[in-house]
């Protein structure tokens, strides 16, 4: 009986998300929203509570992020990384400033203490890479001028949050000076291997995983990125980061045939885990937070698109391009909800829990949607100052 209530379940959530799918394809729009919401209806507290299958949509989120990552990095050799991160480091340091400072600042003023400044600055900070992967695939952004500095930002995110949580953990956990450095030492050491060996021994990795059967190639490159993302995050590394890597270190037409191949899996996990977030939300601790939330998440837009603004500006990209790249690193996801979960659970304060999930979940709904509309406002506002198309 249990197997079977597994079985519908399961078929009810994806046969929902596929119907969720095409109404987003009818209309236009980004199905990220949609999934989200139909998560939170579907959630503790929510329409419909999901009874067994959670564990599984728990374990298929988590693999769709590790795709999300897997394939953004397919997109990019190892150079072009070391490339644009050198290029990139004033506009992610400049990133890191603007968007960390109000979740600081908010938890400054709720007297949460330096511990929740430091945790609600993570919060506040980091761009769902996940979602800013599928917004710019959904609209076809990956072969913009742009899509380069976002990627290289989300990059540098992701490697900030693997020096970030080891800290912030150290921080949550009271321990020593010491302690704090060793986790950190081992976070950067398990960084600089994975990056050495897609920078040098990339090859290596291609002639591993390489077969003229796409069954075999599908079971070697899912076996290996999984093991990437496990082992890095073992070593207080993002799996996420891992995953990324691993895309890197394929380059090729051994990428191409792998990204057509894994496509399909990662549309599937990665609707998982949109729908998992929005699970893990109960709808009745949102309203005591959301004029707080709401002031974040403005705050929150406004300082992502200055970011997008700047370093577009940096690469000499034209004023519709830095908008887009603005508006793609909007969307705030599971970084953020890591990052609460973590200080909730070390009892930094119950309210930032539902602060985070609220922001998130506004600006996880509200950056698509940005996203979606930034160029035919753009057109609007050059046709309004009678400035040529760019």
């Amino acid at each position: 009986m249990h197997g079977s209530i597994l079985l519908v379940e399961l078929g009810a959530v994806i046969l929902g998300l596929g119907l969720l799918g095409a109404l987003s394809v009818r209309f236009s729009i980004s199905p990220i929203p949609l999934y989200l919401l139909a998560g939170l209806a579907f959630g503790q507290g929510g329409v419909l509570p999901l009874a067994t299958s959670k564990v599984f949509i728990s374990a298929g989120a988590e693999i769709g992020v590790i795709l999300l990552l897997f394939t953004l990095g397919l997109e990019y050799t190892a150079s072009e990384l070391v490339g644009s991160l050198r290029s990139s480091a004033p506009s992610g340091l400049i990133d890191l400033v603007l968007n960390a400072a109000p979740g600081v600042a908010v938890a400054l003023i709720l007297d949460w203490g330096l511990v929740g400044a430091v945790a609600m600055g993570g919060v506040t900070y980091v761009t769902s890479s996940g979602i800013a992967a599928k917004v710019m695939g959904d609209l076809g952004w990956l072969g913009n001028r742009e899509t380069p500095v976002v990627l290289s930002l989300l990059v540098f995110e992701d490697l900030a949050m693997a020096l970030y949580l080891p800290i912030l953990t150290a921080l949550l956990a009271g321990v020593g000076l010491l302690g704090g450095a060793a986790t950190l030492g081992i976070a950067a050491v398990t960084i600089t291997v994975i990056l050495i060996i897609a920078l040098r021994y990339g090859r290596h990795v291609e002639r591993l995983v390489a077969s003229p059967s796409d069954e075999v190639l599908l079971l070697k490159v899912l076996g290996l990125v999984l093991l990437v993302a496990g082992i890095a995050q073992h070593l207080q590394v993002s799996a996420a980061v891992g995953a990324f890597l691993v895309g890197i270190a394929l380059s090729g037409p051994l990428a191409h045939t792998a990204r057509q191949i894994l496509t399909p899996l990662r549309d599937l996990f990665a609707a998982v885990f949109f729908v998992f977030f929005g699970l893990q939300t109960d709808p009745a601790d949102l309203p005591p937070v959301a004029g707080i939330a709401a002031a974040l998440a403005v705050a929150g837009i406004g300082t992502k698109m200055l970011t997008g603004w700047i370093a577009g500006r940096r690469a000499g990209i034209a004023s519709t391009g830095r908008l887009r790249a603005g508006a793609a690193l909007v969307p705030r996801g599971e970084f953020n909800i890591v990052i609460a979960g973590l200080a909730v659970a070390a009892g930094v304060n119950p309210r930032l829990g539902p602060l985070a999930a609220a922001y998130v979940l506004i600006l996880a709904v509200c950056g698509p949607l940005l996203a979606r509309g930034i160029e035919p406002l753009a057109r609007y506002v050059r046709r309004r100052r009678g400035s040529p198309a760019v």
